[in-house]
């Protein structure tokens, strides 16, 4: 029976470490870790930005220049998305805080990474000139992301509730506020310029 009993656990075993996150919870040190390490549905999100993160690695590798200081960027990157999650416990709902930082980085790294393909891509001409043109690519990530391009850059972005129309927030004020074939774009230059745009084509 004992033999029996040892069996169950040993087959158990792989199903209660898939509930838990990527990191080893007796080492959990952060009050934000610690309520990871509590909660199943963190602990999900804290898998599926881990396996992001080890995906977007593997794309770095990949390039044909500039592979170990993408490397580089990457990790430190990473390392400063975690301080910041830990980061959550000044905030005054400490799960929702953790949540938000996990759905906008699974966000951020597919979007940038080009993890999957978009579920949408629109072209947009904007202050009346077809030439200032801003590309975004929309993907389905837990929480629904955007990657911008303009010109040489590229930023990404997440979506976040509006009275109407889909409006995505990006870094240093970047957004764009789609209503129907037309938006309103906001560069993040120190101007702050925004411009109204009208859809050119969609991918």
């Amino acid at each position: 029976m004992r033999a029996f009993f040892a069996a169950c656990l040993l087959l158990a075993a792989p199903a209660f470490a898939q509930e838990g996150p990527s990191f080893d919870c007796s080492k959990a040190q952060s009050d934000a870790e610690q309520l990871i390490c509590q909660d199943a549905d963190l602990a999900r999100l804290d898998r599926l930005v881990t396996a992001r993160y080890v995906a977007a690695l593997d794309v770095v590798e990949g390039l044909d220049t500039g592979a170990e200081r993408a490397k580089q960027s990457l990790r430190a990157e990473q390392r400063g998305w975690i301080k910041g999650r830990d980061e959550c416990w000044k905030a005054d709902d400490l799960r929702t805080c953790i949540a938000d930082s996990y759905l906008r980085r699974e966000g951020e790294l597919v979007a940038r990474w080009m993890l999957e393909e978009p579920a949408g891509i629109a072209f947009w001409a904007c202050g009346g000139n077809p030439a200032n043109e801003v590309a975004t690519y929309f993907y389905a990530t837990e929480l629904p992301s955007v990657r911008f391009e303009r010109g040489d850059s590229v930023d990404t972005g997440s979506l976040v509730p509006t009275g109407s129309g889909s409006r995505y927030e990006a870094s240093f004020g970047r957004s764009i506020w789609i209503k129907g074939d037309n938006a309103i774009y906001r560069d993040p230059d120190p101007d702050g310029s925004e411009w109204d745009c009208v859809l050119a084509s969609n991918g």
